[in-house]
């Protein structure tokens, strides 16, 4: 590959944004959830998912639901999608991502359902 070309994929990968928001573990037949905000949606997934399978998740009360039942009574979805501030110098959106986190625990309670 030339140098140029090489040049031009290393600027367009640091452009790329990944997806950021809340998304939830769900144990199916208890209706409990594990929320949590990111800003990195597809490699939350992928961490989340990696400490389960190993026993080594931090939320305990959610690994002991795991390792007793196993994966095939919980689902990972997102339940909703941050956008991206117009200002292009805004990285950390933590704050933003904490309050959508609360405003989901809250609808979710006021639906019956559990959290870890």
């Amino acid at each position: 590959m030339d140098p140029q070309r090489k040049k031009e994929l290393k600027e367009l990968y640091k452009q790329l944004k990944p997806d950021m928001g809340i998304l939830a573990v769900k144990h199916t037949s208890s209706n409990k959830y594990y929320l949590e905000g990111t800003q990195d949606l597809k490699s939350t997934v992928n961490s989340i998912k990696f400490k389960l399978n190993f026993g080594n998740h931090p939320n305990r009360a959610l690994q002991k639901d795991w390792q007793q039942e196993g994966p095939g009574s919980f689902t990972i979805e997102v339940l909703e999608k941050l956008k991206y501030d117009k200002d292009e110098t805004k990285t950390d959106y933590s704050e933003e991502l904490a309050i959508l986190k609360m405003l989901w625990e809250e609808k979710l309670l006021q639906q019956g359902a559990e959290l870890y």
